[in-house]
């Protein structure tokens, strides 16, 4: 196939060299390019989407009057936009309504795919034929995709365990063992699935490759930006200093304020979410959120 990288970071230009591995013909392209995005999509078959969220808006705009016609887009990015409160492929829907969009997540670590180890995705979208034959193009031996039919899920899973692989960073920083650390990622899958629901995804998503598979990749390796940006919370750094420290995209703390702004939209409580903002904001210490999450109201297990 011939197909479009949009974004050369850890993740896009890691896609890049798997799909070249596959014999793809490939054309990328990356915003410190300072060249047009608009040129590397003609006569392509299939365009990925793997720039940051925060870059998402304006890029989809920027491309929607342009479009090449019936080639589809698989949207790669993990987040949810702090203006509009949507994911990426919804941003990518309302610029250009007639592409048809997919969307790519799972436990992916970027730096383990390019070592040459083994990796499993889901390739969801409600385009079901579609999903199927660009799996079949797809998948190596690197990267084995499965498909759903459940985009938003699967994008709001992805985006989500980044905040619990931040709280994840914390519980390790502070020492506090497996026992804390397995309750606190329960409960937090716990909040993902709430919201997911509410938004119109599938419980089932959050127990495949997009929820549960992504989530223990990223809480428990110090290859995940989210958890060694928890890590650096524990020690007390503030938020811009643990930015500065991973010199990289983190995207689990944007997600965790646009996660409360829905939360509070909907009357749901996501006690998780909302202890990682109050770090961020520094209106709490690390170990002021444990004791906080602790002493919360006891209830039944699924509420």
């Amino acid at each position: 196939m011939r197909i479009a990288v949009l974004g050369q970071g850890a993740w896009g230009r890691t896609l890049a060299s798997v799909l070249r591995q596959q014999g793809h013909e490939l054309a990328v392209w990356s915003r410190s390019h300072g060249s047009d995005p608009a040129a590397v999509l003609q006569r392509q078959d299939l365009v990925l989407s793997a720039v940051a969220m925060a870059g998402v808006p304006a890029l989809a705009q920027q491309l929607s009057a342009g479009w090449p016609g019936a080639v589809p887009l698989v949207s790669c990015s993990k987040g949810i936009d702090l203006q509009q409160h949507c994911t990426a492929s919804q941003l990518w829907q309302q610029a250009i309504p007639s592409m048809a969009c997919l969307v790519l997540s799972g436990p992916n670590l970027a730096a383990e795919l390019d070592q040459g180890l083994p990796a499993a995705s889901v390739l969801a979208s409600i385009h079901t034929e579609l999903a199927s034959e660009l799996q079949r193009q797809l998948s190596s031996q690197r990267l084995r995709l499965y498909t759903n039919a459940d985009p938003i899920g699967t994008e709001l899973a992805g985006a989500l365990k980044n905040v619990m692989a931040v709280a994840a960073g914390i519980c390790d920083g502070l020492g506090l063992g497996a026992n804390a650390k397995a309750s606190l990622l329960t409960r937090g899958l716990a909040e993902m699935g709430r919201l997911s629901q509410l938004l119109g995804g599938d419980p089932a998503t959050l127990y495949g490759l997009a929820g549960l598979g992504d989530l223990l990749a990223t809480a428990n390796s110090p290859l995940s930006r989210n958890y060694r940006f928890g890590l650096h919370l524990a020690e007390g750094d503030s938020a811009a200093a643990a930015f500065t420290r991973i010199g990289a995209t983190v995207e689990g703390p944007a997600t965790a304020e646009a996660a409360l702004v829905l939360a509070h939209r909907h009357a749901l409580h996501l006690p998780i979410c909302e202890q990682v903002v109050g770090l961020l904001q520094r209106r709490n210490t690390p170990q002021e959120a444990v004791r906080a999450l602790m002493e919360r109201d006891l209830r039944r297990e699924w509420v």
